[in-house]
Order: C-alpha cells, then structure tokens, then sequence
C-alpha cells in the first residue's frame, strides 16, 4: 500500500520549511523529556517517597492495634507519631472517597501506594489540604487519622522543571525566528530583483547574507549586466546595419522610378525593393524589441480601446470586446502597444471578424484578440511564433505576404513582461485566438 505524500502539505516559503525544521526538533524533545519527567519524577521517585512514608505509618498502625485500649493506643503513639513527623487521631471522621485535585498527577500514585501498603485504608484526602496527606484508616479501636507532610510522599512543585523548560524554549525559539527571519531576508531580496529582471524592471539590489546567499547575488548582478551590455551593443549594432541597409534602397528605387514603370520587370523589381524595405523594418524592431523604453503605470483597458478605435477607422471589422477587472499595471507601453497591434492586424488580415478582450487580475492583465480566419493547427501554433516562420498551409499568404516576425515579437514582448503568448482556437468566432498575457 503506497503511503500517501506529505509533500502537498509542506509549506511553501524557506522561511516557514526552516520554522519547521526549527519547530520540530524542539517540540519533539518537549515531548520526550516531558514524558521521561514524568514517568522517572512523578511515577518512580514519588512511589519511592510514598513507600517510605508508610513504614511509618504502618509502624504506627502496629502500636495501636497492640493496645489493649484506645486512651493507651493513643498515649502509646501520640509521641512516637511526633518523632515520625506524623499527626494521628483515633476516631476522627473519615471522608466517604478519595480526594485530589484534578491536576495533581503525583496525587495518582501516591493514592495508589497507600492503598496497596497500609491495611485497613478507607480513603486517601490530598484536598483538603495541599501541605499534607490525610489517611484515615480502620484499627480494631476504630477509624484512625493520620497526617503527615505531603513533600514526603512527592517532591514540591514538581512542575517547576516542566515550566522552565517550556520558558527556555519559547525564549530559544523566539531568538531563532529572529536569526532566521534576518538570514531569509537576503534570499527574498535575490528573488525579488531576479523576478522584476524577468518582467522588464531594474530593481536596486545589493549581495547580503550569509555566504552562499552572497555568491548567488553576486553572480546574479553579474548576469544582469552582460544581459544589459548584450542588448546595448546589439542595439548599437543595429543603427548601423539600419543606416547601412537603408542607404542603397531609396538610390535602387529611385532608379528604378526613372525606367519603364510600365515594364512587367521593373514592376517586379520595386515590388522586391519594397519588400525588401517591409522586412527590413520588420527585422529591426525584431531585434529592437527589449530596448531602452522603461516601464510606467498604464490602463490595460484604455490601451486596448485607443488601439481598437485606430484600427476601426480603416475597417469595421475590429471591435471591443468583454471587460474585466481594473487598475493600472507597469508595462512598456509602446511595447505593448506595438504587440497588440501586430495581433490586431493579424486577425483583420486572416479573418473579417476580430475581437479585442481584456481580463485583469490580482497576478496578470490578458489581452485576448480572437478572428474567424482559418486559425492555426495546434501541431504548428510552436512553429508560428517561431521567427521567420511561414505557414502557407494555414494562412492564406494570397492576401499578403509577411516575414513571419509578427507572432516572434509578439512573444518576446511578453517575454520581456515575465508573461507568455498562447495561441488557442477562438470558442466565439471560430478563427484563432492570441492571448497576450503579463505579469503584474
């Protein structure tokens, strides 16, 4: 029979599994050590204190039932009972049951002893008096009381060790919390710079905590700025590939222009120049698209609704769709922008219906753009949002062609703002459907 797992009750934080890994070992020694006081402290050495006690007691019981009266049973005991540290008296009244407190857990044994060892026991009362132990018990002359100190059948305050322990602990356990709290701070600081990395945003972070901590901080910072000396060189880089490939385009149009525009071959070859000038845009703002722009508090909802109007004034077929949520959430917005335009585009390109929808949440804001085009087979969403990828099969590519950049930039931007780029099948109008989805 397989054992179920205890990993889904687990906590999830390293500060709450180091609390436990704290917690634990404490309390099990609470456990063990209290359960080893009790048994040695309240069972063996009260049963032993208790034993000695009647040796006396029966050592007086003997006296009296050897009198041949009860006045010389009574001048027979009275000062042997003092030399014991006892206190008898013959025919007091005798209590109908045995009497304790509820938490007087020595009180168990120590009414067991007497009643085992003393003949004649009627009844043991621990509560009528928390200093002694009253034993009523019958002799030949009747009931007799007898009273000693109870320290003599179980030590005092034996609670006191259960208390300090306790204490300690508390006090052990409290200054941990504090150690720990300090040493899971570090890590949490790590955590937090590394994600607002991933969405885009640089947090000011600095290497703290205990070595390793350091190490990984270090190492962290050290990635962040080959990343960033990455992205500006590439950046660098493109300026002048875009300044070096844009020069001889306008002299190869413009020659063209000034030859036979009539001419099935000059057609040809200014269509080629013009897609070569759509590709060259489209590859640049590709490679552009993790550059400079900082991130800024921007209403999901207001950004999708300008795009949706700036695309209805060249065609109906763009309309707003269900609303959910509010608030302001940090993104690029000219990323953002450009992304939700690419899938706007897409869709009024393949289908002659799109819908632009909006959903924000405590964790992410999702824009969902959704056409009655041909869609793509799920075998091949991947491949789509791959760049330069052209899937002639799904897409009519008769309407237009493109470079396959669309979906890559796409993906990247959401990339940028730790989110993802999903491709599904639209439920509503058939076509496919572009979820863009960023963290918050």
């Amino acid at each position: 029979m397989k054992l179920p797992s205890l990993k889904r009750y687990a906590p999830r934080s390293l500060f709450a599994r180091a609390a436990l890994i704290l917690l634990v070992p404490i309390l099990t020694i609470q456990v063990v050590v209290s359960y080893v006081f009790i048994q040695r402290l309240y069972q063996n050495v009260t049963e032993q204190m208790t034993s000695a006690a009647v040796l006396d007691i029966r050592l007086l019981m003997d006296r009296i039932e050897a009198a041949p009266s009860v006045d010389a049973a009574e001048a027979d005991t009275w000062a042997l009972a003092l030399d014991l540290g006892m206190m008898l008296r013959i025919g007091a009244p005798v209590p109908p049951q045995d009497l304790r407190a509820w938490d007087d857990w020595s009180g168990v044994v120590v009414t067991e002893v007497l009643h085992s060892n003393v003949p004649g026991t009627l009844a043991v009362d621990l509560a009528s008096d928390d200093d002694f132990v009253r034993l009523p018990a019958e002799t030949r002359h009747g009931p007799v009381l007898i009273s000693f100190p109870r320290d003599r059948a179980s030590a005092s305050n034996p609670h006191q060790l259960l208390v300090l322990m306790v204490f300690v602990s508390l006090i052990v356990t409290i200054i941990s919390f504090v150690f720990l709290k300090n040493q899971v701070r570090p890590i949490r600081a790590l955590a937090e710079a590394a994600s607002a990395f991933g969405k885009g945003r640089v947090l000011p972070y600095r290497p703290a905590g205990a070595t390793e901590v350091r190490a990984a901080g270090a190492a962290f910072l050290d990635m962040r700025a080959r990343i960033d000396r990455h992205i500006d060189q590439r950046t660098l880089m493109l300026s002048g590939v875009s300044h070096d490939l844009r020069t001889p385009l306008p002299r190869l149009k413009l020659g063209l222009n000034m030859q036979d525009t009539d001419d099935p071959e000059t057609q040809a070859m200014l269509q080629d120049v013009g897609d070569m000038e759509r590709m060259l845009d489209t590859f640049l703002g590709f490679a552009r698209v993790e550059a400079t722009e900082d991130p800024e508090p921007v209403d999901p909802i207001e950004l999708a609704e300008r795009l949706v109007q700036s695309a209805q004034r060249t065609s109906d077929a763009v309309t707003m769709g269900p609303v959910e949520g509010e608030g302001r959430i940090a993104m690029r917005p000219l990323a953002v922008e450009r992304a939700l335009d690419n899938l706007i585009s897409n869709a009024s390109h393949y289908g002659t219906k799109a819908q632009v929808s909006v959903a924000i949440s405590d964790r992410a804001v999702r824009f969902t753009v959704e056409d009655n085009g041909p869609g793509i087979p799920e075998a091949q969403r991947e491949d789509a949002m791959k760049p330069f990828a052209r899937l002639d099969a799904s897409r009519n590519q008769n309407r237009g062609g493109g470079v396959g950049l669309g979906l890559s930039i796409v993906r990247d931007i959401a990339r940028q703002h730790g989110g993802s780029l999903r491709l599904g099948q639209s439920a509503q109008l058939g076509g496919l459907q572009a979820a863009l989805i960023l963290a918050r």
